[in-house]
């Protein structure tokens, strides 16, 4: 089963998500896509971490999320991903050398192609930020157009959709219960 768990900022999202991971009654790999590049950022990651039970294994992956799932799902396996919209941020800012373009459509494409194929269960954990302005800068209109094609392909390949607004969650799309 493949579960989207969409948010802002502090929504609840990954409590949501983790909690989901918890009840699947699977080992759970936690898949980290945040960088630590800021002492702000490495507070968000220790929070994240300190709330995790220590049976789950962790496994950091920035840039190669498809290559990674195809390597660690099994049927007996919950993979839980946080964020998509921080993996979209580092293929948006990867190196300047590399055609970002060609990076970000073929690793959009492999995550479009792998999930279908996957076995076990997928929770994927996303902001959902395309719910005001259009934003004035040319990389904040392109990470926004990223972002919501990538939260649409992703609820067309879920089984379930859940928006996570104050901590309270609204199913968009399947059941409540029951990975």
């Amino acid at each position: 089963m493949n579960t989207l768990v969409l948010g802002g900022t502090r929504s609840g999202k990954s409590k949501l998500a983790e909690s989901l991971a918890q009840e699947s009654e699977h080992d759970v790999t936690y898949i980290a896509t945040a960088q630590a590049k800021d002492g702000e950022m490495q507070r968000r990651i220790d929070l994240h971490r300190a709330r995790r039970p220590a049976s789950w294994q962790l496994v950091e992956e920035p840039l190669q999320l498809a290559a990674c799932l195809e390597r660690l799902a099994q049927p007996n396996r919950c993979l839980l991903i946080d964020c998509m919209t921080l993996w979209l941020t580092n293929l948006l800012l990867v190196d300047p050398d590399l055609n970002k373009d060609e990076a970000l459509r073929t690793e959009l494409d492999a995550l479009y192609n792998v999930i279908p194929t996957l076995p076990g269960h997928l929770i994927m954990v996303s902001n959902e930020t395309n719910m005001g302005i259009t934003p004035l800068g040319e990389l904040s209109r392109k990470y926004c157009d990223e972002a919501g094609v990538l939260h649409q392909r992703l609820a067309a390949l879920s089984d379930r959709v859940i928006l996570t607004v104050a901590g309270l969650p609204h199913y968009l799309k399947g059941q409540p219960h029951g990975l």
